[in-house]
């Protein structure tokens, strides 16, 4: 199963034009993935999730190989990258973000 969500990473990295450094997947206690210097951690929980979710969450962490931040264009092109492929963003994934970033400020 994890080979199965490599794949679909790197699909997508394709699609992107991006090019992690390292895929992991192993166990997150709070969050469906992350990004650091190019290596992207993914949780297993993933494994659990419909294609669309998975999707929704690998298009999110390969952009931030290119944007770090979630401003408009991040948000845009996430947008973007899933709707070419017939997928909808998940709503509940973008308010979470969005509400972490008001408590930031």
């Amino acid at each position: 199963m994890k080979r199965t969500l490599k794949k679909e990473v790197m699909e997508w990295a394709n699609e992107i034009r991006v090019n992690p450094k390292e895929i992991q997947v192993c166990h997150l206690k709070n969050k469906w993935g992350c990004c650091t210097d190019g290596k992207l951690i993914f949780s297993h929980e993933l494994l659990n999730k419909s294609k669309d979710f998975r999707a929704s969450v690998i298009v999110h962490e390969l952009l931030h190989l290119r944007y770090k931040s979630h401003n408009k264009i991040f948000f845009m092109l996430w947008q973007a990258y899933l709707n070419k492929k017939g997928i909808k963003l998940n709503p509940c994934l973008v308010r979470n973000y969005k509400n972490k970033l008001k408590r930031k400020t």
